[in-house]
C-alpha cells in the first residue's frame, strides 16, 4: 500500500531543492551574460573618463558617482525614518491601537505602490509644492533653483520607495529582543527611552543594518522614481550641491538601450554600464553585511 505521508515527506524537500537550484542557476545565468558582454568595455578607463562622442565613447565616471551620491543619501535620510517608526510601531503604540492600524495600512499600502507613481509623487510634491517654498525662502526674487529636478529631491523619493523595506526589517529584529532584558531594565529603574536606547537599539542593530542593505539593493537600481526628480541625459559635472542634477547608472543604461542613434554599437557600453551598477552594488551591500558580521561578534564576546 502506498504511504502518502512518506512520498509527500521526500517530495516536498525534492520540490524546494528545484526550485532553489532554478533560482541560483538563473541568477548565474543572468550575471554570465552580463559580464561576458561587458567585461571586454570594463576598464580603469571606462570607469573613470566622462562620456565623449555624444556617449557614444568615453566612460561613465559622473554615472558612478552620482549613482553613489544618491543611494549614500537616500540611506542617510531614509533609514533613521524607518528605524524611528518602526521603534514606535513595536515600543511606544498599543498593537491594538487605530494609530498601529493606521501606520500598518499605510506601510503595505506605500510596499504596493509603483516606482514609477514615486516619480510622479516627488515631481508634484518635491519639485512643484515644497521647491518654490525653498526658491523664496533661500533664492533672490524670480530664480528657480529648488523648484527643479536635483539630487536632493531624487534621493528624498527614494528615501520614501524604500520606507516599507526598512520599516518591516527593523520591525523584525526589534520583535526578536527578548522582552525579559526590557523587563530587566525597567525593574533596574531605567526610563522607556533609557531602554529603548541602551537595550533594543543595540540588540537589534543588525537588522537596522538589515534593513540598510535590502534600501540599498532596492534603490541602487531603480530608474523610474528618478526619471522625473533629477537624472539628467548628459553631465560631464559632478553635483556640486543638492540643487543639482546628476547622471544615474540605472539611467544611462535606459538612455543607451532607447535612445542611442545606434543601440547596437553601445551594446558594449550597456553591458558594462550594467555590470559597473552590480559591483557597485555587491560592494555596498558587502560592506553593510561585515559591519553587521562585525557588531554580531562585538555582541557576543
Amino acid at each position: 500500500m502506498i504511504n502518502k505521508k512518506s512520498i509527500l515527506s521526500n517530495l516536498v524537500p525534492s520540490v524546494a531543492g528545484g526550485a532553489v537550484t532554478v533560482i541560483i542557476l538563473a541568477m548565474i545565468l543572468v550575471f554570465g551574460i552580463i559580464l561576458f558582454n561587458g567585461w571586454g568595455h570594463f576598464s580603469w578607463k571606462f570607469l573613470t573618463m566622462n562620456p565623449e562622442e555624444g556617449m557614444m565613447e568615453g566612460g561613465i565616471f559622473p554615472a558612478i558617482m552620482g549613482t553613489f551620491y544618491r543611494v549614500i543619501l537616500m540611506s542617510i535620510i531614509g533609514v533613521p525614518i524607518g528605524t524611528i517608526t518602526a521603534l514606535f510601531l513595536c515600543e511606544y503604540v498599543s498593537p491594538t491601537s487605530f494609530l498601529r492600524r493606521t501606520i500598518r495600512f499605510a506601510v503595505n499600502t506605500l510596499a504596493g505602490i509603483p516606482s514609477i507613481v514615486f516619480g510622479l509623487f516627488g515631481l508634484g510634491f518635491f519639485i512643484q509644492f515644497v521647491g518654490p517654498g525653498f526658491d523664496k525662502l533661500f533664492e533672490p526674487e524670480g530664480v528657480r533653483r529648488w523648484s527643479q529636478p536635483n539630487i536632493l529631491w531624487a534621493s528624498l523619493t527614494m528615501a520614501v520607495l524604500t520606507l516599507p523595506v526598512v520599516i518591516v526589517s527593523v520591525e523584525e529584529a526589534i520583535r526578536n529582543v527578548p522582552n525579559d532584558l526590557r523587563e530587566a531594565s525597567l525593574a533596574l529603574g531605567a526610563t522607556k527611552w533609557e531602554t529603548v536606547w541602551k537595550i533594543v537599539l543595540p540588540n537589534s542593530m543588525t537588522g537596522i543594518l538589515t534593513g540598510a542593505v535590502l534600501a540599498v539593493s532596492r534603490g541602487a537600481g531603480e530608474v523610474a522614481p528618478i526619471l522625473f526628480t533629477g537624472a539628467a541625459y548628459f553631465l560631464p559635472n559632478l553635483p556640486a550641491t543638492f540643487s543639482d542634477q546628476f547622471m544615474d547608472l540605472g539611467y544611462h543604461i535606459y538612455i543607451m538601450s532607447t535612445q542611442s542613434p545606434d543601440v547596437d554599437k553601445t551594446l558594449p557600453i550597456q553591458y558594462a554600464t550594467t555590470l559597473t551598477l552590480l559591483f557597485m552594488t555587491f560592494g555596498l551591500n558587502l560592506t553593510a553585511v561585515l559591519l553587521r558580521l562585525r557588531l554580531r561578534r562585538k555582541a557576543v564576546h
